[in-house]
């Protein structure tokens, strides 16, 4: 596992609401959900980024705004179509 080291101000975890030790874990999870946002991670390799199990980082994702899948219609109505 990498290392990274990055300073940050002291007001950062104030701004983030979390506590100065928890910070690089809520780091990690904004990153996760970002890449996974963004098509870079599938959600399983998020998960393992964030350090969490993937069920409970897809559960997560509402708390950040990000829908668990991306269906466009054609692909939801295909979907609706087979159940």
């Amino acid at each position: 596992m990498s290392t990274i080291t990055i300073s940050l101000p002291d007001l950062a975890a104030d701004l983030l609401h979390v506590s100065p030790d928890a910070m690089g874990d809520e780091l990690r999870m904004l990153a996760a959900v970002k890449l996974y946002e963004m098509g870079r991670m599938s959600s399983g390799a998020a998960a393992e980024f964030a350090g969490i199990p993937r069920t409970v980082f897809l559960q997560k994702l509402g708390d950040y705004g990000v829908d668990t899948f991306d269906f466009s219609e054609e692909e939801f109505e295909g979907e609706a179509d087979l159940a």
